[in-house]
This record gives C-alpha cells, sequence and structure tokens, in this order.
C-alpha cells in the first residue's frame, strides 16, 4: 500500500490558468472570452406568478450589480464576493430580461393544483401550467434559457409525503419529480430551463440556509451562462504529452414503472468539456446481486454510437478512450467496448470502475484527509478523495465525513495515479457547481442526471444532446 496527494488539477480561463472556478473567472475571464464569435449578452426568460416574477428581477439585478462576501467568515476563499455580470468583467456578457420575455402564471391556477388530493395530480397540473408559458416562450420569443420560479406552497405540494395516496412514500424519489418531468417534456422546444423556488431568490436571511447570497450567485449565474451561452466558461489545461483522450461515463437508470432497467452514455470529447448524450437499450439484470449489465452485442453498439459521434464532431477518432463506470466491468461487457475500439483503431484504452466504498482515512488533527489522497492498494485499485481538506481554501468545506471513490481499472494502459489525476480533474467539470470539490467526475454525474430525466423522454422522441438540458 502506499498514500499519495495528488495536485490539485488546474483550469484554463481567458488569460491564464487558476484551480478556482470562482476566482479564476474574477481575475482572468471566462475561457471562450479569446472566441471572436461568442455572444456577450443572455436573454432569458422567465416563468412564474407575479410575486415570484418579481423577486427574480430584483436578484438579477443584485447579480449584476455584485454581491458581498459572507458577513463575518475569514475564509475568504471560501465565501468569495460576487463581483457582477457585465460585458466588462468576468463572464463578460449581460443579462437582459423583460416583461417581453415573461409568462406569468395565475393565482388561481396555482390555488387549484395545491388543493388537489392527488400528489401524482398535483405534478402533473404543475408541469401543465409552466409548459404551456414555457412553450409559448420558446416558440415566439427569442430567449436563450427559461428560469421557472416556483411558489414555495407548489414546490412543496409537488415534493412532500403527506398525502401518500399514491402509494409511493419514496422521498428522494418524489423530490426531482416535477423537475423531471417538466425538463423532459420540454426537451424538444431547444430551451434550456433553470427551475429555482421563490424562497431561495428572497434577498433575506433564511434560517437554517446553507448557502450565502454569493455563492448562490456565483452558481446560478454559471448555470444560466452555460445554458443559454451553449459554451463553457473553464476547462481543463492540457497535457500536450498524453495522447488525445475521449472520456466516457457509462451509467444505468429504471424506467418510471421500475420494470426495466436502459442505459444512459455522457460522453465528453476532451478536455474542452464538448460532450454529447446517448441513450442506450434496456438492458439485463444480474440475478444474483440485481445490478445491470450490458451485453457484448450492447456494449458494442452502445460504444461505436458514441466513437461515430465523436468522429462527425472533431472529424477525426481519439487516440485513447477512457470509459468510467459506476459499477464493475463485467466479461461480456469488455468484450463488447474491446471490440469496437479495435474496429476503430484506437491505440489505448482504459476501462475504469468509480464505486463506493467502506474503507476510510483519517486525517491530522480535526480535519479528514486532503482533497486528492490517493491510497494505492495495486497496480490496478486504489481509494481517491475527491472531496477532503481543500488547501485553497484552507478548510474542509463540506458538512458530513467525506466517502472517498473505489477506484478499479480493467483493460489498464494508463497507470492508477494517473487516471486518479484525470477523476479528479473531471470532477471540476460541473458548470453546475463553482465549487472546486465535486465528488464524481463529470462523465458519471452526467450519466446519472440524464438517466433522471431521460426515463420521462418518449421511446419515440429523439433526445439533446447537450448536457444544459439535464443539469
Amino acid at each position: 500500500m502506499k498514500l499519495t496527494t495528488l495536485p490539485e488539477p488546474l483550469l484554463e480561463f481567458g488569460t491564464g490558468t487558476h484551480v478556482c472556478p470562482r476566482t479564476g473567472i474574477e481575475h482572468l475571464g471566462v475561457y471562450d472570452k479569446r472566441d471572436d464569435l461568442r455572444r456577450t449578452e443572455l436573454r432569458i426568460g422567465v416563468v412564474g406568478r407575479g410575486e415570484g416574477i418579481d423577486l427574480l428581477d430584483d436578484w438579477l439585478e443584485r447579480c449584476r450589480d455584485g454581491i458581498e462576501r459572507k458577513e463575518g467568515s475569514k475564509l475568504l476563499n471560501l465565501f468569495r464576493g460576487f463581483g457582477g455580470i457585465n460585458q466588462d468583467y468576468g463572464f463578460l456578457t449581460r443579462i437582459i430580461n423583460s416583461p417581453q420575455y415573461t409568462r406569468t402564471i395565475k393565482k388561481s391556477d396555482i390555488s387549484a393544483v395545491v388543493k388537489l388530493t392527488s400528489r401524482v395530480e398535483r405534478v402533473e397540473k404543475a408541469v401543465a401550467l409552466y409548459y404551456e408559458q414555457i412553450r409559448f416562450l420558446a416558440e415566439n420569443r427569442s430567449v436563450d434559457v427559461i428560469v421557472c420560479v416556483m411558489p414555495n406552497e407548489m414546490f412543496d405540494s409537488v415534493t412532500t409525503t403527506a398525502e401518500s395516496d399514491d402509494g409511493d412514500s419514496g422521498e428522494s424519489e418524489l423530490e426531482h419529480n416535477f423537475r423531471r418531468i417538466l425538463k423532459a417534456k420540454s426537451m424538444h422546444l431547444g430551451t434550456p430551463l433553470q427551475l429555482v423556488r421563490e424562497k431561495t431568490i428572497l434577498i433575506t436571511k433564511q434560517a437554517g440556509d446553507q448557502q450565502d447570497p454569493a455563492t448562490k450567485a456565483w452558481n446560478f449565474v454559471t448555470a444560466l451562462y452555460y445554458k443559454g451561452n451553449k459554451t463553457i466558461p473553464w476547462r481543463l489545461v492540457e497535457d500536450t504529452a498524453k495522447l488525445r483522450s475521449c472520456y466516457i461515463g457509462i451509467g444505468f437508470y429504471k424506467s418510471r414503472d421500475g420494470e426495466t432497467v436502459s442505459s444512459s452514455l455522457a460522453q465528453v470529447f476532451d478536455e474542452f468539456g464538448h460532450g454529447i448524450i446517448l441513450r442506450g437499450t434496456p438492458v439485463s439484470i444480474d440475478k444474483k446481486d440485481r445490478r445491470p449489465y450490458l451485453s457484448e452485442d450492447q456494449a458494442y453498439d452502445l460504444l461505436r454510437d458514441a466513437l461515430d459521434e465523436y468522429g462527425r464532431a472533431l472529424g477525426h477518432m481519439p487516440a485513447r478512450i477512457v470509459i468510467h463506470k459506476s459499477s464493475q466491468f463485467r466479461d461480456s461487457e469488455r468484450k463488447g467496448l474491446v471490440r469496437a475500439i479495435k474496429e476503430k483503431g484506437i491505440r489505448a484504452k482504459d476501462f475504469v470502475a468509480i464505486t463506493d466504498t467502506d474503507i476510510r482515512l483519517f486525517g491530522d488533527g480535526d480535519y479528514p484527509p486532503k482533497r486528492g489522497t490517493l491510497m494505492t492498494i495495486s497496480e490496478s485499485e486504489g481509494v481517491l478523495y475527491t472531496r477532503g481538506t481543500v488547501d485553497f481554501y484552507k478548510t474542509y468545506p463540506g458538512m458530513y465525513v467525506p466517502a472517498p471513490l473505489k477506484v478499479t481499472v480493467y483493460e489498464q494502459d494508463s497507470s492508477l495515479e494517473s487516471l486518479c489525476e484525470e477523476i479528479l480533474g473531471l470532477t471540476k467539470m460541473n458548470w453546475n457547481n463553482t465549487q472546486m470539490d465535486g465528488r464524481l467526475p463529470i462523465t458519471l454525474e452526467c450519466a446519472r442526471k440524464i438517466g433522471d430525466i431521460m426515463k420521462y423522454v418518449s421511446p419515440t422522441e429523439k433526445p439533446q444532446v447537450s448536457y444544459s438540458f439535464y443539469m
């Protein structure tokens, strides 16, 4: 066994590199500022009740002007102030919202939904209310992203289980049904959605609120920028000494009735974060451990289709393939994947299973191990802390004891340490979160988010290929 601490991966911005997304944007500008064709304004559509729309107007104005860092905190790098969004600083973009881009939902319609006795019916009616206005904006207004503001009472009515008349008491499953169904139903319209609750944008100190206003603004504006601009605010620094790699994440999701399990795939083309979303086919379940797996032909078809998309997008095949999977690789899967790789003439490959583990390490003093701590068990197996104490923040920024990842490598052409460095870097490629210590690499995080929503997309409908429609 061997213990090492991997360096914090650098990110590239407009005029330089930094480890932190917020600091990088603030001091170096968004990465795509060097693109002469980039857009410098975002048109925001808004759907909500009158009070919610007023709250969002106030919140957007505050985001434009900037928000001071968390009061009283000595953790200056963790609780960085938000400097605003305009065409001269940071994001180098202005946000435009106006009554022409706004659709109001009547209070009486909201009250009628909340009063329904069936939670399933409440969800369906709430989705219908928002979808009608979203469709109008997408089809009749030139908007880049649509923000849906949910009244607190409506959000509570579609997420609580107090009246479990439908027989479903799974709190975590219910919590996101409205969001998942709305995003799936609106996907064909071609405009990404951003959902917010009224109480999260209310400009007051909330009891028990976990995020300070500046942190909320960083995450909110970065997500809007990525979704509306169809570009990226940062990327990983390219290692020119390595083969040009294509990163792929494979995950599984259950159908709505729970009867079938399908595969979902998130393909990250390269360090730029260019990606593609593909939907797989129903897969088999192992009768012994109840885990889903791909047959040899399914694995072959899935990777072949992904590589075809890669070739169409970039005009060539990658020199190396890295596949991340949220479960162990079976022999049938390995055979199918290897067959597709050989057929395309790809030189190098690494199949990496990234799973949970009961192993824990203890850090010095009161803090957990550093982010990037790697315990090497063998040449192909290790335990990696993607969350932990962060030197740049001078603290551990989490609320609970961090759980490391078990990393097991198959078909291995790269060292375990090199593969873990890539995993650590890919945890920073989620533009829905500007804190630099994500737990999962974007390959698996994206595949999981895809599965959450894909189950609500009709089998006859072609799903959107951009992550912006799923995050």
